[in-house]
């Protein structure tokens, strides 16, 4: 075929068209079928089923996690029952409104049994905390290394929590000089009930005195 022969073709009697000719076109026609199909419907579709798949791996990673959580409910329920009782046993160490009098007593005779004399005992303001209160006291005491490790070792073995900060341990000076001064501050705590009532520190009995005791 000649390209003359193409430009005599008759577009009004495509039947008589060279066989040839003919299949080009109808490959052509179904070419741009094919593509018109596929941006008009197709590609739409592919877009949608990408994004089914995405969600599909979503809910794959999901079920998963649900699944594995699940799997070990029994082991978490046992975690969270050691917690709890992890955390009452703890709780019952703090003490209560009436028991702070009687705490700040122990700490005192604590002291005194460790031939220790006191110069400052002094309850601080309650400082509230997320679940209990911090009730600070401080102390001033005079005696040697070994009566003050015997006064720590008492307070760590009291069956409420007290707990030893900013200690500061000084030579006397002046008159009395040759023994020990030891600073510090004792810190015990309060489980706040429901209402986060404080209770009033300042009320504790011989506040802001000495605690007392002989001399050495």
């Amino acid at each position: 075929m000649k390209l003359q022969d193409l430009n005599s073709l008759d577009f009004n009697d495509i039947g008589d068209w060279p066989t040839p000719i003919k299949l080009l076109l109808i490959l052509l026609v179904a070419t741009l079928v094919g593509v018109a199909w596929y941006y008009m419907d197709t590609k739409d579709q592919y877009v949608a089923l990408e994004r089914v798949r995405r969600e599909e791996k979503d809910l794959r990673a999901n079920f998963e996690e649900k699944q594995q959580k699940a799997a070990n409910y029994e082991k978490y329920k046992a975690q969270l029952a050691e917690m709890k009782q992890t955390f009452g046993a703890m709780l019952r160490q703090l003490p209560n409104k009436k028991e702070v009098a009687d705490l700040l007593i122990d700490v005192s005779q604590t002291g005194l049994a460790a031939g220790l004399e006191f110069q400052l005992f002094q309850p601080q303001n309650e400082i509230p905390k997320d679940f209990y209160a911090e009730l600070p006291i401080k102390l001033r005491v005079v005696g040697d290394y070994h009566e003050f490790g015997e006064f720590i070792s008492g307070i760590a073995a009291l069956p409420r929590i007290v707990t030893m900060h900013d200690i500061d341990i000084k030579p006397i000076t002046g008159q009395r000089a040759g023994g020990l001064v030891m600073e510090a501050t004792a810190a015990t705590y309060r489980y706040l009930d429901e209402g986060g009532a404080l209770a009033d520190a300042g009320a504790a009995p011989g506040a802001g005195q000495p605690a007392g005791g002989g001399n050495k």
